[in-house]
């Protein structure tokens, strides 16, 4: 998952273009990794979610087909969301304390938006075009809105809470978006699938 679709690094305190470009490689290396080594052990989850629904997936192979569709969508959403709130706040368009609950809401509501258009033309297409089964275009129909819905609501306040905390959040902020979007994305993908499974008087 990349981070900031089409919006340049944001500059902060300690990452501004003058330092950026006198820091040698292996500095931003040391400074990133340590992060990313963490995000890297809780995207290991993702494994035990799948492990954990493994005899939905038998039942219903189809629904594999779209997990890395998911995920890519989550962190696309995502990383959209981190863009614009870094260049938000490196621009002091908005204030970290004050506009939060305004700036969540408006991506969050965003994110349902994105995610009800792209749910409604996704879904026919792989019924329709793919021939997907109907339960499972019923299943990506609903898990969409939810997933960007997610996706924006935690991308939006994950900067604002590093802001607040007193960390990077140029360092943070898209890693931890893609990991808890992945994991959350996942578990309500397959939570969702068997409760749509069981409307359709399917066997799990």
């Amino acid at each position: 998952h990349s981070s900031h679709h089409g919006h340049g690094p944001p500059p902060t305190e300690d990452d501004n273009d003058e330092e950026y470009i006198s820091k040698r490689f292996y500095q931003l290396a040391f400074k990133r990794v340590g992060w990313l080594s963490f995000f890297l052990c809780s995207l290991s989850l993702t494994a035990f979610i799948m492990n954990g629904f493994e005899h939905t997936l038998s039942k219903q192979i189809e629904l594999a087909y779209f997990v890395p569709l998911l995920a890519g969508h989550g962190g696309n959403t995502g990383g959209q969301t981190v863009g614009t709130i870094l260049t938000a706040l490196s621009s002091k368009t908005i204030h970290p304390k004050k506009d939060a609950l305004r700036v969540i809401s408006k991506e969050a509501m965003s994110g349902l938006t994105v995610g009800l258009l792209l749910g409604s033309v996704v879904a026919p297409t792989a019924h329709y075009v793919m021939g997907i089964s109907a339960h499972v275009s019923t299943v990506l129909a609903c898990t969409l809105p939810l997933l960007s819905t997610i996706a924006a609501t935690l991308a939006s306040s994950i900067p604002l809470m590093c802001v607040a905390l007193g960390l990077d959040p140029t360092v943070i902020s898209a890693p931890a978006m893609t990991t808890f979007v992945d994991v959350t994305g996942l578990l309500s993908y397959f939570l969702i699938a068997n409760a749509v499974f069981r409307l359709y008087g399917l066997e799990l």
